[in-house]
């Protein structure tokens, strides 16, 4: 079962600032453990969204409306993520408590989120 632990953004991590050596080290740890259990697929940080752009759908059948950032609120918005393989919901909660606070200064913030996979049914 593939989740998605979602790291959401912080007034920090928007400052485009690294964190402290201590962060880096544990949250390099983490990324071991998980390769070494095999569940790792990827995890990646992202820029902050001073360098992002947003595309709004706002009319059906026309050219969306592009926005470049920074975009609003941190709190609503993602800072990196990892993709993990696990075999059930109850293991993709253990290895999200098992991270580290990801911005440090108590400001993290983990939503996990589990990945659709093969085809996506929809109702008629």
């Amino acid at each position: 079962m593939l989740f998605m632990l979602i790291v959401k953004a912080s007034p920090t991590s928007e400052t485009g600032k690294l964190p402290s050596i201590e962060l880096m080290e544990a949250m390099t740890k983490y990324n071991e453990e998980l390769d070494e259990a095999g569940v790792r697929i990827m995890a990646k940080g992202l820029h902050p969204s001073s360098s992002g752009i947003r595309l709004s759908f706002t009319t059906p059948g026309e050219q969306p409306v592009m926005t470049e950032g920074p975009f609003g609120n941190p709190k609503e918005l993602v800072s990196g993520f990892f993709l993990i393989d696990v075999e059930s919901r109850e293991a993709a909660i253990d290895w999200a408590m098992r991270m580290p606070d990801p911005i440090g200064n108590g400001e993290g913030e983990v939503e996990l989120r589990q990945v659709f996979e093969g085809p996506v049914e929809t109702e008629v």
